[in-house]
């Protein structure tokens, strides 16, 4: 038994096709660009307004880049560290308002129109209109 390395290479190339122009993988793609230059403005953010208006306000030296400890001649940049650890939080609280309070928002407003949806009674056709008033006279005798 042979086997066609073209074969394979194009059942290959097909497979890959497949998975790469899902809809699924380019939402993945245009997320993850979005997501790295969300992350590159608050980077931004973070680095040249918020810490140093901190800088100002602790009056701690030249900026916070220049904070730092000296210990045994070695030092330790714990300014930059800082503005790291903010630029996580501003993240994180700017994916939490987006994730949980709007998205969250959205799927509620959702979930009322489905409550709404299932609470309407269906319009009846002619014939079951008539069914249900046979019904009801049945019923009654």
């Amino acid at each position: 038994m042979t086997i066609d390395p073209g074969k394979k290479a194009l059942s290959l190339l097909g497979e890959f096709k497949a998975f790469a122009f899902k809809g699924n993988v380019i939402d993945l793609a245009v997320g993850v660009i979005i997501g790295a230059a969300f992350g590159k403005i608050i980077d931004s953010l973070v680095k040249q307004i918020i810490m140093p208006l901190i800088s100002v306000l602790l009056q701690a030296g030249d900026g916070y880049t220049e904070w730092k400890w000296v210990i045994n001649g070695v030092n330790v940049p714990y300014g930059l560290f800082l503005g790291e650890v903010l630029n996580f939080l501003v993240v994180a609280f700017a994916l939490f308002v987006f994730i949980v309070k709007f998205l969250g928002w959205v799927m509620k407003a959702r979930q009322a129109e489905a409550v709404e949806e299932v609470a309407a009674p269906p319009t009846l056709t002619k014939d079951q209109e008539l069914l249900v008033e046979i019904r009801d006279l049945l019923k009654q005798k």
